[in-house]
């Protein structure tokens, strides 16, 4: 992938994770993935249009999933896309902790493990600074 791509994706993002949100300079000591949505083994598409930018916490939770089970109902739920999807329709912040409002927020905030207590100490902490 070549750089160009990389920071295409990166501005795209704002520097931070099209998933749980942190910025990149909150985590200024490890490098954010350009991270496929549809993971390659899928489909072979390195197009825009099916890269983020994910933190490792959320690339490596996420992998090559495209759904989860509904803990509730047992169904499949699809995960969030950060390319089809809003993120407001699918997520809110309750203070430092990432809410799901939808199934597939609820399965993504679930599957990526973002409410750990390491996760939501970092967001308390950027809250507390005002970043």
């Amino acid at each position: 992938m070549d750089v160009a791509i990389r920071q295409f994706v990166r501005g795209r993002a704002g520097n931070c994770c099209e998933y749980c949100r942190l910025p990149q300079s909150a985590a200024s000591f490890l490098t954010f993935h350009i991270e496929h949505v549809k993971a390659q083994q899928h489909i072979a598409d390195d197009s825009i249009d099916n890269l983020a930018l994910a933190c490792p916490d959320c690339n490596r939770h996420k992998g090559p999933n495209l759904t989860t089970l509904d803990p509730h109902s047992g169904e499949l739920v699809r995960l969030f896309n950060p390319r089809t999807d809003i993120w407001t329709v699918h997520f809110e912040f309750q203070g430092a902790i990432v809410a799901g409002l939808t199934s597939a927020g609820t399965a993504t905030v679930r599957l990526l493990k973002m409410n750990t207590d390491e996760r939501i100490e970092l967001r308390a902490e950027l809250l507390a600074s005002g970043e």
